[in-house]
């Protein structure tokens, strides 16, 4: 972990010395200097301390850096197709588990002829249009603002009912990354 550049960091950017911190903490501005050049690490409660000090939570110090806010830009959007009919699929953002994904269906478009399963469970919502979506016995005709979730180890399926582009925000949560994003739909 890479506790001291993130102190280093927050501290400057919020434009607080060395000497700052020390004097609200009691640390000695040695002792901090070597804290910010990772050549000690401090105990929880004087990192509670220093968190304190440039009043963020110390739960975010501890955080890996792929574990803190991530942002996806709209025109940064990674797009990929899916399935047979070629879906777009635009990754919107993702988390070690849980992936987030708006996906085009032209005019009758499907995610396959058959029922498809794998790993994890999905959360949809129309965006725009009107679909069909299928799951062992259970269907159900969605348009605009309507929800739906499901299992994804069931095979299911979705198709395009309208005569113009459907879109459905996928929220996909598997606990292992074993699968290719392409899978999930």
């Amino acid at each position: 972990m890479d506790i001291g550049s993130s102190i280093r960091t927050i501290r400057k950017r919020k434009k607080i010395t060395i000497a700052q911190i020390c004097a609200e903490t009691g640390l000695s501005q040695g002792f901090m200097s070597q804290v910010e050049t990772n050549k000690t690490s401090p105990s929880i409660a004087t990192l509670d301390n220093i968190a304190q000090a440039l009043n963020v939570p110390l739960t975010y110090l501890l955080m890996k850096k792929e574990e803190r806010m991530s942002v996806v830009r709209k025109e940064d959007r990674k797009a990929t197709t899916s399935g047979i009919e070629n879906l777009k699929v635009e990754h919107l953002s993702s988390s070690k588990s849980l992936k987030l994904r708006l996906v085009e269906f032209p005019p009758g478009a499907s995610t396959g002829e058959a029922p498809h399963a794998h790993q994890g469970e999905e959360v949809h919502m129309v965006i725009k249009g009107k679909i069909l979506a299928e799951q062992g016995e259970d269907s159900a005709v969605l348009v605009e603002g309507d929800s739906f979730s499901w299992n994804a180890c069931t095979p299911h399926r979705v198709q395009n009912l309208s005569e113009e582009l459907s879109i459905v925000l996928v929220a996909v949560y598997k606990e292992t990354e074993s699968e290719q994003d392409e899978d999930i739909l």
